[in-house]
């Protein structure tokens, strides 16, 4: 494969100061949003074919659920040591490995024979998607110059949230021309469009000089699988015993963790970051917002469908407003945190997300199709709002150095916040049975309008 550049994209990169040069800044943000955008397609699109899967594979639907249950924990269990890593070898070659990664396991999916050889597949996919989103923050800090660092955050919430919007609709059409394991096959021209302009590209990030923990690095990945699959368990109302084995192993591994790198320069769980009350305070927000995110969009399906008596269609489209505003509502905001200060857009955005649950909570008994789809809107003008700020301000209030350890706690904010959320939801509904629901969206208003006072605070951090 032969991929004509510019010459000023071509050249090798010598220094990176304060972003690529403009002429070559779209060909790498062209590569790493590629990338991301099937990162995060899979995490979604693999939903829509698991009743595909387990007929072709002859399996039950508990077992063909471990399809996405094995990528979503190799996601989460080396986010952080893949961060660190990127701090020691270069976030670009974690990148680019990790993409390469993900296209070669995307073509195993594609030719699974069956169950174990699809989970394999998947949990190697989910390495190199990993790989992907553990340093895509960092490597956009280095993209970008800082006077467009907001702007930069903002394309990039775009591209999820498109991805997270069109994921459900791109899986349906690829199914009604073909089997399932296009969903999975129709990464690898992407993936390697991506990979070659990557290697021409991407910013040669500066390295640390300290070496990779990697005992430290298993007892990061345990502990975060522990620790999700913990709040995952608490959520599906499982054992009390099995919730709090998990979740105090944890937090034993944590603490043992904590300790071993007590002295180091580069903390596998970054310790020493959360000092920075600026840092502190946006996971925090980061946290609270995604929590009420997981909350609603738990809650919502059952709402729409159980006590509204909507169909799985019309939820579908009900459903879509949040993301797709979030699309719009992100370049603007991160376009504004270039200039504006972050605390007060961030929470501005946690005011307006609260205020859009709590329209949706209290809903009149027959609501129409427009009451609904405005209170959506209402939502994801406030996630829109706040995500790309709250982003610009984790990744500033980070050294450059320790560029990998940021861009993987924002990755773990997210994944932590929604986990919560969907625990959360299923403790509402165990709670209040018919209106868990609605007890479940008034308690997301207050998680949103909890991270709005965590935003405004950092009015107040030097």
């Amino acid at each position: 494969m032969t991929i004509t550049l510019p010459a000023s994209a071509r050249e090798p990169e010598h220094s990176i100061t304060d972003g690529l040069p403009a002429e070559r800044r779209p060909w790498a943000v062209g590569a790493i949003f590629t990338a991301l955008a099937m990162a995060s397609l899979d995490t979604a699109i693999a939903n829509i074919a698991l009743p595909a899967m387990a007929a072709d594979l002859h399996v039950t639907p508990e077992q063909v659920i471990w399809v996405v249950n094995v990528y979503q924990i190799a996601v989460v269990a080396t986010l952080l040591p893949l961060g660190a890593l990127g701090e020691i070898v270069g976030h670009q070659r974690i990148y680019l490995g990790g993409l390469i990664l993900f296209t070669i396991a995307s073509l195993f999916c594609a030719v699974a024979w069956s169950l174990p050889s699809l989970l394999i597949a998947r949990t190697l996919q989910g390495l190199g998607a990993s790989g992907v989103m553990a340093v895509n923050i960092a490597l956009v800090r280095f993209v970008y110059p800082s006077r467009m660092l907001g702007r930069g955050l903002g394309h990039n919430a775009l591209v999820v949230a498109t991805a997270l919007t069109f994921g459900p609709t791109i899986a349906s059409a690829i199914l009604s021309v073909g089997s399932w394991p296009w969903l999975f096959a129709i990464n690898l021209p992407f993936g390697l469009v991506a990979i070659g302009i990557g290697f021409a590209t991407l910013p040669k990030t500066p390295r640390a000089g300290h070496r990779f923990d990697f005992l430290g690095a298993v007892l990061a990945a345990i502990c975060l699988s522990l620790f999700i699959t913990g709040i995952g368990s608490a959520a599906h109302m499982l054992s009390p015993l099995l919730v709090g084995i998990e979740l105090i192993v944890a937090l034993v591994l944590g603490v043992a963790l904590a300790r071993r790198h007590a002295d180091h320069p580069a903390p596998m769980l970054p310790i020493d970051l959360f000092a920075r009350p600026m840092f502190a305070l946006s996971a925090a927000t980061a946290v609270c917002a995604f929590t009420a995110q997981g909350l609603a969009f738990v809650a919502l399906p059952f709402y729409l469908e159980e006590v509204l008596q909507r169909s799985q269609v019309e939820t579908g489209f009900f459903m879509t407003p949040w993301p797709l505003v979030v699309g719009i509502m992100a370049p603007i905001a991160g376009h504004l945190s270039d200039r504006h200060p972050v605390g007060v857009l961030g929470g501005i955005g946690c005011v307006a997300l609260g205020a859009g649950m709590a329209l949706l909570a209290t809903l009149p008994d027959h609501p129409g199709t427009v009451d609904i789809i405005w209170r959506m809107m209402v939502c994801g003008i406030g996630f829109g709002f706040y995500q790309a700020p709250n982003m610009r301000a984790l990744m500033s209030s980070a050294p450059p150095h320790r560029s990998g350890s940021a861009s993987g706690i924002v990755a773990t904010a997210r994944l932590t916040g929604q986990t919560m959320g969907a625990a959360l939801a299923a403790l509402c509904f165990a709670l209040s049975g018919h209106d868990g629901a609605t007890l479940a969206l008034a308690l997301g208003a207050g998680f949103a309008t909890l991270g709005s006072v965590l935003s405004f605070l950092r009015l107040t951090v030097k």
